[in-house]
């Protein structure tokens, strides 16, 4: 079990209480979420280790890992993903310039993002610490993804891209993979890191029902200016943030059945809508985004 005594993200001491959230997916626990006033960070407290935390993620409901398409909000999420998978991958090639390249994805999850790249013709490297997800990535895509431990073990200036969606907020070794993510791009090469952002209208209105908070498997939840010094000191430059439209509706359909036990998928609209909104003239209000960085 690790307790923070001070930031994770910028090491200062002052930080505070600020919820308990409870595990909806798995084990039913209730874990505290504290904030940095620092960096405007926040993070679970009391996670468990590397090594501990596996049992947290072996359950049917956690999508990227058994692609299950049972239930609304899980066939709702595979529609959606079906768009987005077209939206990522212009994204990536928009921001590199090239229409082929070297990417690597770390999270790969089953592989659904990575075998797009490949069909566009990039050359792939995929990272996912799951087994029964790399499996589902072979048997679906016909990917061969390796363990996330090789990470570091991957050649130097090697990548046009590297992305993560949804998955920073995952990773104990915070600072040294965002370390070796400077080192395995190429001098041009960008970084994309999708995270949901707990400063947007739709976790103001769950408080702890937030699904986006995800304890124990989310470590960290980020705010814009959380990500921008996190990237800043590991020799990044934050060139862009994207939102992620959909992510404010599935977010409010998962919110809306922990808050009241039920599935009310009008008032998940409602509010997911009404988030997107607020965050229409601030795009860094949305319920998630995506951050582009290059090396400095």
């Amino acid at each position: 079990m690790i307790e923070y005594k001070s930031c994770p993200n910028c090491g200062s001491g002052d930080i505070s209480y600020i919820l308990s959230a409870k595990d909806n997916t798995v084990s039913g626990e209730e874990f505290e979420i504290w904030e940095c006033k620092n960096c405007c960070i926040r993070f679970t407290q009391n996670i468990p280790d590397q090594e501990n935390i596996g049992p947290y993620y072996q359950s049917e409901k956690y999508i990227s890992h058994s692609d299950t398409n049972e239930g609304l909000v899980n066939k709702l999420y595979h529609i959606v993903r079906k768009r987005t998978l077209l939206k990522k991958r212009n994204l990536v090639e928009q921001s590199t310039k090239k229409e082929h390249g070297s990417i690597l994805d770390l999270g790969a999850g089953t592989g659904a993002f990575l075998k797009t790249m490949q069909l566009a013709g990039w050359d792939i490297v995929g990272l996912e610490p799951d087994t029964t997800a790399r499996k589902n990535a072979n048997e679906l895509y016909g990917l061969n993804l390796k363990k996330s431990s090789q990470l570091f073990s991957l050649a130097a200036h090697n990548f046009d891209a590297i992305t993560l969606w949804h998955v920073l907020e995952h990773v104990h070794q915070l600072h040294e993979y965002v370390t070796k993510f400077r080192e395995l791009l190429k001098k041009e090469g960008k970084l994309f890191i999708a995270v949901p952002n707990f400063t947007s209208k739709d976790a103001a209105t769950y408080k702890k029902y937030w699904a986006a908070y995800d304890v124990p498997r989310h470590l960290y939840h980020f705010s814009p200016k959380s990500m921008e010094i996190l990237l800043n000191s590991h020799g990044f430059i934050l060139e862009k943030i994207r939102p992620m439209w959909y992510d404010s509706v599935y977010v409010s359909m998962l919110s809306e059945k922990y808050k009241t036990g039920k599935a009310n998928n009008f008032n998940a609209l409602i509010n997911g809508v009404t988030s997107n909104l607020n965050a229409f003239f601030d795009n860094s209000k949305c319920s998630s985004l995506i951050y582009i960085a290059s090396r400095k």
